[in-house]
């Protein structure tokens, strides 16, 4: 006899909600460096002579290259995450993130081994994207699976929120470096520092990963004998087409409010608008924090006022905050702060976005669903983004801007076209 449904969160649940997402906040912190180093990147590890123009280019394909690995790692993570269990996949991730970084931060440069630095470097970041390409769904998958269905909001944006809080942490330590390092000492030995940092966070996380317990859903999945026994990506491709483009077009919109607005606009800021580094990572820090209060914020929405109205409430604020960002930093850097705090607190409307995306596929195929429409979509659209965006800056410096508005627009009309429900809405598909 089933027992009765929970409704009300506990303490274990939240503590699995604090534990996934600081772990997730320390390995996102790993990934994510790179792009707030990658003036000096180019600079170390491609020739000397190379144009300004193009080693940032040559830096941003680097960064590139962690999301094109992103499929491979998340379609094998989530094929055991479907057939083993969610949790093994969970710890395997944060330590597959925590060895590359190490060695990024140790890694001889151009000056030293030429062309074999870049090409170490891309081998690294290939590494990492693998790692990322199982953690967020995973992360998504895990916490959505651990609380009763009218909470899934407020878990998807809190793990939402410590993995951006990890953006926050990179913010911060790269601003620090930056303020505390002279041009020259960043060349020689400042651009290691916040590396070397991330690998010792990274083995930290992985501690916090074994204090987990596998997820309820999951366990009474097994128990029942509703564990996928085929191909989990199989039974994706073969019945759920739909939920896989809906949930690809969702992600190419985080993809441009985290990449574009949160990731990218610091160096986009110096090299448009000529704002020194030093005010464009302080303001970057306090778009973050407002980001990482904002998924928690829509995330909770998601779960009052319904998915739909939460998603398209934010998209259109997230369009009006990035114009407001974007045309203020052509005529004044006086109010960049507030204009990015806005911004950033805007784009947690991606918080709304894992619970679409954790109802749009049952829960023996779940993980491998969701990891394979993200992470494609994330290595096409979160990959080239950057390309596309540096390219379009040198002749239109509202370019950044107009590709968000796109996007969000893209995000309104799958609001009101009812394209966000699914078959399960519940998450909790047996009653634990």
């Amino acid at each position: 006899m089933e027992s009765t449904p929970r409704t009300a969160l506990t303490r274990s649940d939240l503590r699995t909600l604090a534990l996934a997402a600081l772990g997730g906040a320390l390995e996102f912190y790993d990934f994510i460096i790179f792009v707030y180093l990658t003036a000096t990147i180019g600079t170390l590890f491609f020739p000397p002579d190379t144009p300004d123009w193009l080693r940032q280019l040559q830096a941003f394909g680097l960064f590139a290259a962690g999301y094109l690995a992103r499929p491979l790692g998340g379609v094998l993570m989530a094929h055991f995450g479907d057939r083993d269990g969610r949790k093994r996949m969970f710890m395997l991730s944060v330590l597959l993130m925590a060895v590359p970084t190490l060695l990024i931060g140790l890694l001889p440069t151009y000056a030293t081994i030429g062309y074999a630095a870049p090409l170490a470097l891309l081998l690294l970041r290939i590494l990492q994207g693998a790692a990322v390409g199982g953690e967020v769904p995973g992360a998504w998958t895990f916490v959505a699976e651990h609380v009763p269905p009218r909470h899934v909001g407020l878990a998807c944006g809190t793990l939402t929120a410590g993995l951006t809080a990890g953006i926050l942490i990179g913010s911060l330590i790269s601003a620090a470096v930056v303020a505390r390092c002279t041009p020259e000492q960043m060349l020689d030995f400042g651009w290691r520092i916040p590396f070397l940092i991330g690998g010792v966070f990274g083995l930290f996380a992985v501690f916090l990963r074994r204090l987990l317990a596998e997820t309820p859903v999951f366990i009474e999945l097994r128990r029942r004998g509703e564990l996928e026994r085929g191909l989990p990506l199989r039974t994706v491709l073969a019945g759920h087409g739909r939920a896989v483009l809906r949930s690809m077009l969702l992600t190419w919109l985080l993809t441009a409010a985290i990449v574009v607005v949160i990731l990218m606009t610091p160096t986009l800021m110096q090299k448009l608008f000529a704002i020194p580094a030093e005010q464009a990572l302080a303001a970057n820090s306090l778009a973050t924090a407002a980001l990482t209060l904002g998924c928690v914020v829509f995330g909770v929405a998601a779960d009052r006022l319904g998915a739909g109205i939460a998603l398209f409430a934010g998209c259109l604020l997230t369009l009006l905050a990035t114009y407001g960002l974007y045309t203020g930093a052509t005529t004044s850097a006086t109010h960049l702060a507030t204009w990015y705090a806005l911004a950033g607190f805007c784009v947690g409307v991606v918080g709304v976005i894992p619970v679409l995306l954790v109802r749009l596929f049952p829960a023996p195929i779940r993980f491998s669903g969701v990891s394979f429409a993200y992470n494609v979509a994330y290595a096409i659209f979160g990959g080239l983004t950057p390309l596309v965006v540096v390219m379009w800056a040198q002749k239109w410096p509202l370019a950044p801007a107009h590709y968000v508005a796109a996007l969000c627009v893209l995000g309104m009309l799958l609001a009101v076209t009812g394209a966000t429900r699914s078959a399960h809405e519940t998450v909790q598909r047996a009653t634990v």
